[in-house]
């Protein structure tokens, strides 16, 4: 059976001399397992999918509709007041773009031939044209999200600090500082009554993108390469391949 070429244009080709789109995601699946990686774009053999986070995209989808209707009017949303953030919903004609899943902020990076990309939940801007990454999140714990002290939030760090560097790399003044709006669904109410109620945290998170470029380096060196990394320590996915393939 062949494979369909929709999923075939998107393998890297090494012969090729066009740049090769690489979205955020797929960096962070480098920065996991460079097999998963390499078998991912050059060979379209995918990890396994993972039930889809649908109550995190009811959430995002309205935080985005709250925080336009201040964006609309240049007003403050209170969440700013409550935690003295000096700043308002940045407005730029190219914001629902930045937001698509399938566009998002995008960059050449020419020595690599790589055409990166990501899409932002949000941006803020401070006094005078500073831009403020911003990322939603929601979540449903026992305890309210209070700070991103856990590893699994390292990916968290990674993803607005690839932002941060995307929107540097389109001219733009970033500020370091960036914010996690973390919204945690409250369990301990006595029924559910059709609705859920979440505490909404702000988290700042001072970003480094210093390890963008290297990585970006890294992903052509294994795109280019004959052969598939070895099996990354840890990976679960290449943990499950290597003792199924024993069976």
């Amino acid at each position: 059976m062949t494979e369909p070429k929709q999923s075939r244009r998107k393998l890297f080709d090494p012969k090729s001399d066009k740049p090769y789109e690489l979205s955020r995601s797929k960096l962070e699946l480098l920065m996991q397992c460079p097999r998963c990686f390499y078998l991912d774009r050059r060979l379209g053999i995918k990890r396994p999918s993972g039930a889809p986070y649908t109550l995190n995209t009811a959430v995002d989808t309205l935080l985005k509709k709250e925080f336009d209707i201040h964006r609309a009017v240049g007003s403050r949303h209170p969440l700013f007041d409550a935690y003295g953030i000096d700043a308002i919903p940045f407005e730029h004609d190219k914001l629902d773009e930045w937001r698509n899943n399938f566009k998002g902020v995008r960059f050449l990076h020419r020595e690599t031939n790589l055409l990166i990309f990501g899409a932002v939940d949000d941006i803020w801007v401070r006094p005078p044209q500073r831009l403020i990454v911003v990322d939603y999140k929601a979540t449903g714990k026992e305890e309210t999200v209070t700070a991103l002290d856990s590893k699994w939030h390292d990916s968290y760090k990674r993803q607005m600090e690839i932002y941060q560097r995307l929107l540097r790399w389109n001219g733009f003044e970033v500020d370091d500082r960036g914010y996690f709006v973390y919204c945690t669904g409250k369990s301990d109410r006595a029924a559910f009554d059709a609705r859920v109620e979440f505490d909404v945290v702000v988290i700042p998170y001072v970003g480094d993108d210093a390890w963008v470029e290297p990585l970006l380096r890294k992903a052509r060196r294994v795109l280019m390469a004959t052969r598939p990394p070895v099996a990354t320590k840890g990976c679960e996915h290449c943990r499950y391949v290597a003792q199924a393939s024993t069976v």
